[in-house]
């Protein structure tokens, strides 16, 4: 059988980095190990019922066996500009600027394409989600790392950057609350970044995949509540993690009008629009009672609690996450990110996301989802204090 050589830009595609960490993680429990799994960014809560419903009802409809429109059902599109308005006050026109994604990541990696020619300049969050780093190879473009430090909130440093990268410059990827540190942003810095943007002719994309999960009583700050924010950029939010919707790959994409068409441009060419009873129900998801998404944020907050006291009454120096469904921890002094990881798996059979497959200034963390059960998060507390690496007091 003849082996066809693939193209060159999928030769510039990073490694998976999160199916290289699930085949870690299976390999252990292929061993027999009781693994206790806080690595994965993966939902661990049903799609609430009422969701579900619809989307039974839905699919019975003979109209959704048929092609949706190229661009999404307009119920759908409206029932984002209303749900933009509801919680963050922004006025969104469903028909200009919404665009249906398959996803929030398929948005994520469709938008350098959509944007950029070959060896334009792209300002990628580091550590970040590495599928940021995806799209940009796909594009041929240039990434420009933008390092997120603890010491400025692990908020990026706009004076960092000389002007030569800034001329190249033609897109930007934020990313809050953030994954992987928990960070939130602070209006000032959006304010700060739409100046930026303005000033350097560059489209922020706002990656939103976290914004309905805050804590402490305060509740994420979308960009596009920024005065002139539509005016540099476009947020990108998926029902993902707000609604338990994972697998469902139903997302959107909102504001600046010429990025909006050349998203749907590209799209027309690709899909013909998600399952039209996915986006009725996802419709349902918007409109309905937010109850469960208030119930989902508690949840996720005490599981936050319980970690952070636990790990901090062992000895472990960590600090709570703002925002997200991830905890972001230092590791112990004299193990570097990947060796920590490999040290609690073998060790305790718990595993942990190191921070350097999200970055170069990822090393010296792991990410830690708070995406398991009360008691498998008192066991992992447990099993990490019998290591006994950690100072733990009188």
């Amino acid at each position: 059988m003849k082996n066809f050589k693939k193209a060159a830009r999928l030769e510039l595609l990073p490694q998976q980095f999160f199916a290289s960490l699930a085949g870690t993680v299976n390999a252990a429990m292929k061993e027999g190990h009781d693994v206790i799994n806080l690595g994965q960014g993966n939902p661990d809560q049903p799609t609430p019922r009422h969701i579900v419903e619809k989307l039974t009802e839905a699919a019975a409809s003979p109209i959704n066996h048929k092609y949706p429109p190229f661009r999404g059902l307009t119920s759908f599109k409206e029932a984002i500009s209303s749900f933009y308005f509801r919680e963050y006050g922004v006025k969104v026109d469903p028909e200009t600027e919404v665009a249906v994604l398959f996803g929030g990541k398929a948005g994520l990696v469709e938008i350098p394409q959509c944007l950029l020619n070959p060896g334009d300049g792209v300002l990628v969050p580091d550590p970040g989600y590495p599928d940021y780093v995806s799209g940009v190879a796909l594009a041929e473009a240039e990434m420009i790392k933008m390092p997120l430090k603890e010491e400025h909130g692990f908020l990026p440093d706009y004076s960092i950057h000389s002007g030569e990268e800034l001329e190249k410059t033609k897109l930007m990827f934020l990313n809050y609350p953030n994954n992987p540190t928990g960070a939130t942003s602070t209006a000032s810095f959006f304010e700060e970044t739409v100046e930026f943007a303005a000033q350097h002719d560059i489209c922020v994309v706002h990656d939103f995949a976290y914004g309905a999960i805050g804590f402490d009583g305060k509740k994420p700050i979308s960009f596009l509540q920024t005065e002139g924010a539509k005016d540099v950029g476009i947020e990108i939010y998926t029902l993902s993690k707000t609604y338990n919707m994972a697998g469902w790959r139903v997302g959107f994409a909102v504001g600046n009008k010429s990025v909006i068409e050349a998203i749907n441009l590209l799209q027309d060419h690709l899909y013909v629009s998600l399952f039209g009873a996915i986006q009725e129900a996802a419709t349902t998801a918007l409109l309905s009672s937010q109850d469960c998404v208030a119930e989902l944020v508690a949840t996720y907050e005490d599981r936050r609690n319980l970690l952070i006291s636990g790990l901090q009454e062992i000895g472990w120096e960590v600090k709570a996450p703002q925002g997200s469904f991830f905890a972001w921890l230092k590791v112990p002094e004299g193990f570097t990110s990947v060796e920590f990881s490999t040290y609690l798996l073998e060790t305790t059979h718990v595993a942990v996301a190191p921070g350097v497959g999200f970055g170069e200034f990822g090393e010296g963390y792991v990410r830690v989802g708070l995406l398991t059960s009360h008691d498998r998060i008192k066991e992992a507390i447990s099993r990490i204090e019998n290591l006994e690496l950690f100072n733990k007091g009188d």
